[in-house]
């Protein structure tokens, strides 16, 4: 066992799946791209499995996406509620100024 304290594990969630199917992306297609196992694909997309910094980075790449775009610690919403929720707040910015 390490020498190091952990705390409480806290869940990673991603948006690996969705971004996929934005893009016509197969499991084994972005398996390649970022050099591991299809099936990490997979265990990643259900959440049994958490990226390393490391191919978290890879994964990012890969979409052209900033680490936060494409993980969280706190569950995603849909993006169409997210880009909605967005463009309501800069309509409301732009009519007070």
């Amino acid at each position: 066992m390490s020498p190091v304290k952990r705390g409480e594990t806290l869940p990673i969630f991603n948006r690996i799946g969705v971004l996929r199917a934005e893009r016509g992306m197969s499991r084994v297609q972005l398996a390649g791209l970022v050099d591991v196992n299809p099936q990490t694909v997979g265990a990643l997309e259900r959440g049994d499995h958490y990226p390393s910094l490391d191919l978290a980075f890879r994964i990012c790449g890969v979409f052209d996406l900033p680490v936060e775009a494409v993980f969280s610690r706190t569950e995603f919403g849909p993006l169409s509620a997210e880009i909605y929720r967005n463009h309501q707040r800069s309509e409301g910015d732009a009519t007070n100024v």
